[in-house]
């Protein structure tokens, strides 16, 4: 059973952070508690909301295993079931495994044809959810095909060979969906903005992030380097308590490490945040016959998330400017110690999932 935070860890998680910041006036610290109470009511994964997967590996002639990945939204389960080519077969019964926030189910299935292509695979009840389904498909010859499947194209014909365009109008869109999912990631993006002044350094730190991120994906797709996941996301939550605290010492006066060197900071964060990103990649399969294509591809994808989101908090704080009202004394607080609140809250449940004992 995975471990449960208590309240009053969070708050004791409040107490720090504020102590290492500065005093919170009581309606800071009632707002705090509020945000807390709201937070704990969910699970605590950035990246709870995803697609669902279907998986087609062929591991001898004729023997597929099937992995198929569905989100949950507490104890409901999407209405989607992914309807196989006639030709493959079940053998014995499916495997099932609950983990926090999706279901899995795994089975093995026989092809009674020389193989799949022509064959259509089709994801049923897709037309009526607002959510997507990664599809990969591995086969023993080592050609891979992949999709994203959508309410409005809810099937995909199986071709003879995909084209290299194919590769990679996919992989960009899964880079683009997995960035715009990731709210940790997108937390890191907009602390940063909240610190760095003026445009050149700003996109000095931007590109120093990119830099960072594309090395270690790219490192970890080919498996150059291996670091458990588990570890790596609590290192990426806690860069984001780090530029929240860097958040209230810019605005208490106090000149950080990251206002003076934001590109350096961007650039040692962003190492473990494409490591993050690796897991993700790895988990949907790069074609053996294409992975620079994808890689490039799937990080491209990263990069166009990541400059959708910039433009739209750049110009929310130009409009919020624009605007003829004046926030209450003390106000600019809520952001960064929400955002420290909830980056703490990550880092404290993503330690306890890789503690000794922890289920």
């Amino acid at each position: 059973m995975r471990a449960v935070i208590p309240v009053g860890a969070a708050s004791a998680a409040i107490d720090l952070f504020s102590r290492c910041q500065s005093r919170l006036k009581p309606l800071l610290r009632v707002v705090l508690q509020v945000f807390f109470s709201f937070v704990l009511q969910a699970p605590a994964r950035a990246d709870e909301i995803r697609p669902a997967q279907l998986d087609i590996k062929e591991q001898s002639t004729g023997l597929f295993a099937v992995t198929w990945k569905v989100p949950t939204r507490g104890d409901r389960v999407l209405a989607i079931t992914p309807q196989l080519p006639e030709s493959l077969e079940l053998l014995g019964s499916p495997a099932t495994q609950q983990l926090p926030g999706a279901l899995i189910e795994r089975a093995t299935y026989k092809n009674n044809r020389d193989d799949l292509t022509g064959q259509t695979i089709v994801i049923e009840g897709l037309s009526a959810l607002q959510t997507d389904v990664l599809l990969l498909i591995q086969l023993q010859d080592g050609s891979q095909h992949s999709s994203i499947l959508r309410p409005a194209s809810p099937e995909f014909t199986i071709p003879l060979e995909p084209s290299k365009l194919e590769i990679a109008a996919d992989y960009w869109q899964m880079g683009t969906i997995h960035i715009l999912e990731g709210a940790d990631h997108l937390l890191f993006v907009l602390a940063l903005l909240l610190i760095v002044n003026g445009l050149g350094p700003l996109v000095k730190a931007v590109t120093a992030f990119t830099v960072a991120h594309s090395i270690t994906l790219a490192l970890a797709t080919l498996d150059l380097i291996r670091v458990p996941s588990a570890p790596t996301e609590a290192i990426i939550a806690l860069s984001i308590l780090f530029l929240a605290a860097e958040i209230v010492h810019k605005r208490n006066g106090v000149i950080g490490i990251t206002e003076r060197f934001p590109w350096v900071i961007a650039f040692l964060f962003g190492l473990f945040h494409g490591l993050g990103f690796a897991g993700a990649l790895s988990e949907i399969g790069v074609p053996q016959g294409e992975v620079p294509l994808a890689l490039l591809m799937f990080n491209v994808g990263v990069e166009t998330g990541q400059l959708l989101f910039i433009g739209v908090v750049m110009g929310l704080i130009a409009l919020l400017k624009r605007l003829p009202v004046s926030a209450p004394q003390g106000a600019w607080r809520l952001l960064p110690y929400s955002i420290g609140g909830l980056a703490a809250y990550w880092t404290i449940d993503r330690v306890i999932s890789f503690m000794p004992g922890a289920a």
